[in-house]
Formats: C-alpha cells, structure tokens, sequence
C-alpha cells in the first residue's frame, strides 16, 4: 500500500506517520507539507510545498498512491468563521480536487472531531465548518472515512504544537488510565488512532464515521 500523508507535523499526523512507517503492509509513505518532519526512513519520502492550496507544481507526484491520510488542521480559538473556513474547508477540498485527478481511486480519511455538525448549521462554528468539510468529502469520488476522535493522549514523545493543548495533555496524563477504565468510548491516544486509520486505509471499514470507540476497536 502507497500512502500520502498530509499534517504529518501535527499531533496526530505524527502518530500516523509513526504507524504507516511500523506498518509492513505500507510499502511507500509521502508526506506532503509546508515544513519537514526532519524524519528519516526507507519508505519515506517527502514534498515540501508552500502553497497547499495549489498542488498544480507538484500533482505529477501525487499519482498511484492508495490511500490519503489527511490530518492537517488548526484550531478554531481566535479565529472568524470565514478564516477558520479558508484553513479547514477550502484547504482540504483544494487537496481533494487534486487527488481526485490524480489518484481517483484512494481511500481517503479525514481527521476531523468529536462533536461534528452534519447537518452544517449547528451553533458551533468549528463543528459547522467541519461538517459542511465532511459533506464535500463524501460527495468526491473516494472511498470516504470520516475519523472524529475525541480525548487522545500523545504518546512515543508526540507533541501538540498548540501550547494550551501540550499543557492540557501534560495536565491529564497521569489521568488517562483512570480516562480509558471509566469512559473507555471517550478517550484514545495517537498509538491507536495511527494504528487504526493504517487498517482503514487498507481493508476499509463498515462504518463511515469513526469516532474514538470505532477507532480504538480497530487498532485492537
């Protein structure tokens, strides 16, 4: 299996990373950002690229490949509506209207959240963005999962790059244990979500939307 790999600098995008190189059924991973990871690996191979929002310079690299991991996101504290929308809905449909000429047949799995609006008209902002983004998704001609995790716990030395998040996880950890006894479907961590977004790429999974319980049952 040939992957690529978007967000791979963030949190989460880390612990895919980490999967998809301890994987042996993924021969080939591509990650494509704006900084490198500094990570170095056989599969491995990299596109640093400025402008996401234009992939025309790189698309001829962007072919065969069988699957999309797209873990790019940002917060939405501080942010406008029509900002938060331009980084989080127009950002992945620009990418995704690429992939679907170059790599039509892929899985494509997007990092979303817990809470998600579908119905795109909720009193949440960010949830309304992200639904209206799940929407779109679904609508290209992929073979769409939506990954909507909740609580998840770094491990293996990841780190958010959102200080108020490194200071929350830090604050929680001793916690977690206590987290994955009492509420079991509402916490994971980025071993897991990793884990299982590898297995979904390849074998697909009944369902379409992947919360935290969904996700840690198929890493297990």
């Amino acid at each position: 299996m040939r992957v690529l790999i978007f967000g791979a600098t963030g949190m989460v995008g880390q612990g895919v990373l980490r999967e998809c190189l301890r994987d042996d059924s993924v021969e080939a991973v591509l990650v494509v950002g704006r900084t490198p990871t500094g990570q170095t690996h056989p599969k491995l191979a990299e596109i640093t690229h400025p402008d996401l929002y234009d992939l025309t310079a790189v698309a001829d690299r962007l072919t065969g490949f069988d699957a999309c991991l797209f873990c790019l996101g940002v917060s939405s504290a501080g942010m406008s509506e029509a900002a938060y929308t331009r980084v989080t809905y127009d950002l992945t449909l620009a990418v995704a209207a690429t992939l679907a000429e170059t790599s039509p047949g892929m899985r494509f799995l997007y990092v979303s959240g817990a809470g998600t609006d579908s119905t795109g008209r909720g009193r949440s902002m960010w949830a309304r963005v992200k639904g209206r983004t799940e929407n779109a998704l679904l609508a290209m001609p992929f073979d769409t999962y939506l990954c909507r995790p909740g609580f998840i716990q770094p491990m293996h030395g990841i780190v958010s790059k959102t200080g108020l998040y490194r200071a929350g996880y830090a604050l929680t950890r001793p916690l977690y244990p206590l987290l994955r006894r009492l509420l079991p479907g509402a916490v994971t961590t980025t071993e897991k979500v990793g884990r299982a977004m590898v297995r979904v790429a390849r074998d697909g999974a009944r369902e379409r939307i992947l919360g935290n319980r969904e996700l840690n049952a198929i890493a297990a």
